[in-house]
């Protein structure tokens, strides 16, 4: 059997639609708890692919947060040896830094429910389901440069960088086409504050994600199906 690890920042973030497409292409997935102490590096580079999810701290935070040390060097040794990787979020960011790319704040809070623009390779790629259904849920406030020898998948107004391929064993997502707004009521909860600072209403993004929720639980299923599919190719 192969095996998925998904290192996760806070509870509710976790790999949500992309969950059945990783079963069904027989992945085993297994969840490590970042800062619990429970980071293994033998673990994380056995792993037949290795996935960093999202979380509301910043990737370059690592006097703050020291764990983040040992995420950007198992990510390196993936990048380095180009074993499967996807970041989402954070975990995009994350494989930006360790990659040679500088992150930093935007400027700006994307958040809700919003769409994006695919490149002409993201039209040929994995997401190529969101051109026709570009709405995805957002939320960061930080970004990042292109890693060099990076093709850009997606962009939106706020955020140039949303997508991005190194070869075809790592991909990042600045946005999270992972989230079916399932759970929705989880992300408004933990990030309350941020809501708050930010003058967002948390009824706007219920509703979005009601409004949504079947349209993105089939794109979740269908973009994670065709990257994993073309690892086995």
């Amino acid at each position: 059997m192969k095996t998925a690890i998904a290192i996760r920042h806070v509870g509710f973030e976790g790999l949500d639609g992309f969950e059945p497409a990783l079963r069904e292409a027989g992945y085993v997935i297994g969840y490590i708890e970042s800062g619990d102490g429970t980071l293994s590096a033998d673990a994380l580079d056995h792993a037949d692919l290795l996935i960093v999810l999202g979380g509301p701290i910043g990737a370059y935070e690592t006097d703050a947060y020291p764990f983040l040390r040992h995420e950007i060097a198992a990510i390196e040794r993936r990048i380095k040896n180009q074993r499967p990787l996807m970041g989402v979020c954070l975990g995009a960011q994350l494989i930006a830094l360790a990659a040679g790319a500088r992150v930093f704040p935007s400027g700006a809070k994307e958040i809700g429910f919003a769409p994006i623009a695919l490149t002409d390779a993201g039209r040929e790629s994995c997401l190529k389901p969101f051109e026709a259904e570009p709405i995805t849920l957002h939320w960061h406030g930080d970004t990042f440069d292109l890693p060099d020898g990076a093709t850009l998948l997606a962009s939106s107004p706020v955020c140039e960088n949303q997508a991005f391929a190194m070869g075809p064993h790592a991909i990042g997502f600045q946005f999270h086409p992972e989230a079916t707004g399932r759970d929705i009521e989880h992300w408004l909860i933990g990030h309350t504050v941020e809501l708050a600072a930010a003058g967002i209403d948390p009824r706007t993004v219920r509703a979005d994600a009601a409004r949504y929720r079947a349209e993105l639980t089939r794109k979740a299923l269908a973009t994670a199906a065709d990257w994993l599919a073309g690892l086995d190719r």
